[in-house]
């Protein structure tokens, strides 16, 4: 059984169990319940009504976080000739092509987002194992195989607060929002920003309640339930 520290448990004294809060209000409430030193992440848990194993139950998207994640994107391309040097211009951190897939074979992986052309998914298919189960493998889905035009666009938007989202064999989603020091305005508007997201990828396969539970927590603290029918109805301004 796990054992909670001192602050822990009396952060969750602050948070009623029986209770769903209104988005504005768990919102306050995580910052108030936040006690790490460092700047903890504040992330929202999504308990979906599908069932992971059916195909045209998978619920999968990307959202641009109108106030950012507050983190620093590592950025890594795999491009080669023109390709390259557009994604270098654009400000990737790591542009190449085979020293890259053989770095990563060995066992590298400090990036937080794979980027790749079409022609380079040849190459880059070896890595999926690796890339994979991190969630790095660059897809359609995800929207990180991208067009040598469009690579200025995907970078620009990965630094801003792009944000892949992916119901797990759980049927679970997690997303992050930003920081705990963020304002309440800028977790609102990334909160809403996520529920419009996922409410606009229901897969046809959804039958019943879409969204069950969803919960926000920081890093370290308690959960705290939102009243899942106002979070599903939020939209970005």
């Amino acid at each position: 059984m796990t054992q909670h520290g001192k602050k822990y448990l009396e952060a969750k004294k602050q948070v009623d169990p029986a209770l769903q809060y209104s988005p504005p209000d768990a919102v306050k409430l995580v910052r108030d319940t936040a006690f790490t030193k460092f700047d903890s992440t504040v992330e929202v848990h999504l308990r979906m009504g599908v069932d992971p194993r059916h195909a045209d139950q998978q619920v999968r998207g990307v959202v641009l976080l109108p106030s950012g994640t507050g983190k620093e994107v590592r950025i890594l391309v795999f491009a080669e000739g023109d390709a390259a040097r557009i994604a270098e211009e654009a400000g990737a951190d790591f542009v190449g092509s085979d020293e890259l897939v053989n770095k990563i074979q060995g066992g590298w992986t400090d990036f937080d987002m794979a980027i790749a052309t079409p022609p380079m998914m040849k190459k880059v298919g070896r890595l999926g194992r690796v890339l994979g189960p991190r969630g790095l493998m660059p897809s359609p889905k995800a929207g990180t195989i991208v067009e040598d035009d469009d690579l200025p666009r995907v970078i620009q938007e990965a630094r801003q607060g792009r944000v892949e989202f992916k119901v797990d064999k759980t049927a679970n989603i997690h997303v992050p929002l930003g920081k705990i020091s963020f304002t309440e305005e800028q977790l609102m508007a990334n909160l809403s920003a996520v529920m419009e997201a996922v409410s606009r990828a229901k897969p046809s396969g959804a039958k019943g309640t879409y969204i069950k539970r969803v919960t926000l927590t920081s890093t370290m603290g308690p959960g705290i339930k939102l009243d899942a029918n106002q979070a599903a109805a939020l939209r970005t301004a």
